[in-house]
């Protein structure tokens, strides 16, 4: 199942909030690139009637069922980058070119 970590729903709950888009769903989508790897793209919407509907720490999560086959095991979450920003991540094992993080 698709999910979303604490830090993640906290910045979309934000974003949400900024952006006048409180109560619509996180749309998610997914490319499979021609060398395999993955394009992410998330967005604000209206769910479906056809959607695949998940809620994951009080987000309500929607995309086309075409999409869950790439997203099932996948985490979104929000991190501090090396140069000091912050930025949504996908932790998806299912991605050819997905490197699991160092823990320090």
């Amino acid at each position: 199942m698709f999910t979303i970590t604490p830090a993640a729903a906290k910045q979309i709950k934000v974003a949400a909030e900024q952006g006048g888009t409180e109560g619509m769903a996180l749309r998610m989508a997914v490319r499979e690139n021609k060398d395999g790897s993955f394009s992410y793209h998330m967005g604000f919407d209206e769910p479906a009637e056809t959607d695949k509907r998940i809620c994951s720490e009080g987000v309500e999560v929607v995309m086309d069922p075409s999409f869950e086959k790439y997203l099932d095991e996948c985490t979104l979450d929000y991190v501090e980058m090396d140069d000091g920003s912050w930025q949504f991540v996908f932790l998806n094992p299912a991605d050819p070119h997905f490197v699991p993080p160092k823990l320090n």
